[in-house]
């Protein structure tokens, strides 16, 4: 086969491999990445880092891909598959909640897909370039006398452990978006956590507003026949029927109250929409102390916050290696194999190229990579200052919800009191011993002791629940990096 043939061969071979059909999904089936080596020192020819292990690609026909992993305390485990027909029907639990929620809250897919695309730039960066293959053609104009045609191969080899580099930095960029991954996770669960005790809240709200609503017309209706019976005068019967009209609005607004805080929750499930249920809990049972050094040890030593930004100082780390690998050239290699029609034989060129680091020697990138490894390090730092502080607000607020839940709930406590108090007023009353103004304020002191004992319980729960969640929160707010 003469070396036209050949070069018109290859040429139609070019043409066609540029025009292969493009797969539905070029889909990643595999990473393996191992644990990389201790960092090495700032040489100018760095250390291998990472060990890279083979990867495949899903081809059609291939078995199906295993299932997306997302972050979790426990390590890496299977994502949760949405759940169809959720059960809506009865009385709801807190575990049947947060199962909904992890399976359809949206962010948990957003971050899971941030997981997923570091996996997919850890497979990039680490690829060899690809091979040229090319036409090469002179004097074209001779007639066909003295042209010389023929075709060229080239590839890049890169040098430095540049793409095992590239690979050691993303790797540790899959970590950080694991990291961040589970703190969303975190986040979405004590949202729903705190949506749940904001539900049973407003339930247990409505239940003393009905109460109170009671009291209020058995008070109306007794002031009415005391009326009748010449016994008290209209004014009284006109205070009793405002009472019952302030208990009234109070229950307006308690349902209210419930409407927001089921909207809030449903939104957390990423299940809008669905009517009010009742939700199945104890709210009055309060929790084992929560001691504030214990709670700031376990943050320093769990948050997914503190894990994802030493990551990132891993990150930096290899980042400089990486930086002081750019100058050392890459060399191009080249091979031509041309027939030569003026002199009718064939003929091999050959050239080998390579950059020379004299201009560009990456100064500018290495001053950058050493900077964000500053940065990442007093990041740490930062973030453990920030739990501290945000840790000791939180704990404020469960130290005096704590402090008033249980002035409130203990046998002989501030709500007996005034329970008993209103029953006794409510005899005299009856008796004609106490005058009705007496009974009014017993009756509004009473709500509002009951009432204060309900936010008391509130925010106890939502303290605790910020405290074991890690302070992680705002799943719908947080902005994934």
């Amino acid at each position: 086969m003469t070396l036209a043939r050949i070069t018109t061969v290859l040429c139609v071979c070019l043409f066609v491999g540029c025009r292969l059909p493009r797969p539905e999904r070029a889909t990643l089936f595999s990473l393996g990445v191992r644990a990389a080596p201790e960092q090495s020192s700032l040489a100018c020819v760095p250390a291998p880092a990472a060990e890279i292990l083979p990867v495949a690609y899903a081809q059609p026909g291939d078995p199906p891909l295993p299932e997306p992993i997302v972050s979790t305390a426990d390590g890496l485990m299977p994502a949760p598959e949405p759940q169809i027909g959720a059960p809506w029907d009865g009385e709801l639990t807190l575990e049947q909640l947060e199962e909904i929620a992890l399976a359809t809250n949206p962010s948990l897919i957003e971050a899971r897909a941030h997981v997923n695309a570091a996996q997919g730039k850890w497979v990039q960066v680490g690829l060899y370039p690809n091979t040229v293959l090319g036409y090469s053609g002179q004097q074209i104009g001779s007639h066909g006398q003295a042209e010389q045609q023929g075709v060229y191969i080239s590839q890049e080899f890169v040098r430095g452990h540049k793409l095992r580099l590239n690979r050691a930095v993303a790797d540790q960029e899959i970590l950080k978006a694991e990291q961040m991954a589970f703190a969303q996770e975190q986040r979405v669960l004590t949202d729903v956590r705190l949506g749940f005790y904001d539900v049973l809240i407003a339930q247990r709200r409505m239940a003393v507003t009905q109460q109170l609503v009671a009291i209020a017309d058995d008070a109306l209706k007794t002031a009415e026949a005391l009326f009748n019976a010449a016994e008290v005068s209209q004014v009284d019967v006109i205070r009793s029927r405002g009472a019952l009209q302030m208990a009234q609005l109070l229950g307006k607004n308690a349902a209210n109250s419930q409407e927001a805080a089921w909207t809030r929750l449903t939104a957390v499930l990423g299940s809008p929409g669905i009517p009010i249920r009742p939700l199945t809990g104890d709210i009055e049972t309060i929790t084992t102390q929560i001691e504030q050094n214990e709670s700031l040890q376990r943050l320093l030593a769990e948050s997914p916050e503190i894990a994802a930004a030493v990551a990132e100082i891993e990150r930096a780390r290899w980042a400089i290696d990486r930086a002081y690998a750019e100058p050392i050239p890459n060399i191009d290699v080249q091979a031509i194999m041309q027939s030569d029609n003026g002199t009718g034989s064939t003929n091999g060129n050959l050239q080998v190229s390579m950059p020379i680091p004299w201009l560009n020697r990456n100064q500018g990138g290495i001053r950058e990579a050493e900077s964000d490894l500053v940065a990442a390090e007093h990041a740490v730092a930062k973030i453990e200052l920030s739990l501290q502080r945000r840790l000791a607000t939180v704990y404020q607020r469960y130290a005096n919800a704590r402090n008033q839940a249980e002035d409130y709930s203990k046998p002989d406590g501030i709500l007996d009191n005034y329970r008993t108090t209103l029953e006794f007023v409510k005899k005299g009353y009856e008796g004609g011993e106490i005058a009705y103004l007496d009974v009014l304020t017993a009756q509004t002191t009473f709500s509002q002791t009951n009432l204060a004992y309900i936010e008391a319980l509130g925010e106890l729960w939502a303290a605790s629940v910020e405290i074991k969640g890690l302070l992680l929160k705002d799943s719908l707010g947080a902005e994934p990096k």
